[in-house]
């Protein structure tokens, strides 16, 4: 697995080769996951609508929507939703799954690209969300920069991501048998090789995907501070895990150690 790092935890040079393979890889990712698994039902949508609150009759930008499975879930909630993303083939999947009815506009964005996130207007939006892309992104800087101007007073940015402490290319996961009041039982762990580096590697979101993607694995500590000196702050947080070690994403989570992170932050 090739590997980059920097200090900043930026890599813009990336961003070109991280969309070919977004596209390249889009038909084969919504054909598996499209429907929904565990990651998605058990803990990424529940902890996002938590954080989100009532969005009926409001407007909300899903940033990274990929074949549009949550912007779907804002809109059949009572939002508007203008949903972007810089891969045309996961755009064109969005539009076959999305019925007419519902009120949700596709249109591709690149969320590294200041100007592109500026031609989305000031002050026209009640949240932004991004589920699960911000690890897929080369660049934080301009997206969390734009927030402020994109929300309305009030308004809110919600995204989830793989937990940076126990959800990277630098840790891994473990089942052991144990005895417990003699009788034998699973005990799950991960170790964690790495991270405060931020790190650029390529690997498997699914097992056999045609081509391994770029994941940037940040810290906690660079993720928060892009919102921080955008003068955004942490309003809530949730790191949602499965209830039992047996799930059927076949991973053997441990029940205490949360694969995702949750955040809504608001402008101080």
């Amino acid at each position: 697995m090739p590997t980059e790092a920097t200090r900043s935890g930026e890599f813009p040079a990336l961003n070109a080769e991280a969309r070919r393979i977004w596209d390249a890889n889009a038909a084969w990712w919504d054909d598996r996951i499209g429907d929904g698994n565990d990651f998605q039902t058990v803990l990424i949508e529940p902890a996002m609508g938590r954080l989100l609150g009532d969005v009926a009759g409001q407007t909300v930008l899903d940033v990274g929507c990929g074949a549009g499975r949550f912007a779907r879930q804002l809109a059949e909630r009572g939002a508007t939703v203008t949903a972007g993303d810089f891969s045309t083939a996961f755009l064109a999947r969005a539009r076959e799954r999305t019925p007419a009815a519902l009120p949700v506009t596709y249109q591709p964005l690149d969320a590294t690209d200041p100007a592109a996130l500026r031609a989305l207007g000031t002050g026209g939006f009640d949240a932004v969300t991004a589920v699960m892309m911000l690890m897929d992104l080369a660049t934080l800087a301009p997206l969390f920069q734009a927030i402020p101007a994109l929300l309305k007073p009030g308004g809110r940015f919600v995204f989830c991501v793989s937990h940076p402490c126990f959800h990277t290319v630098n840790t891994h996961r473990f089942v052991e048998d144990i005895l417990v009041d003699g009788r034998c039982t699973a005990r799950a762990g991960v170790t964690v090789t790495g991270y405060l580096t931020p790190t650029a590697v390529r690997g498997e979101g699914i097992v056999g995907q045609p081509e391994t993607q770029y994941y940037f694995d940040r810290p906690l500590s660079l993720l928060f501070d892009a919102g921080f000196r955008a003068g955004l702050t942490v309003t809530g947080l949730e790191e949602p895990a499965f209830p039992t070690v047996e799930n059927r994403w076949r991973l053997h989570w441990p029940t205490e150690i949360p694969p995702v992170l949750a955040v809504r932050m608001g402008v101080k």
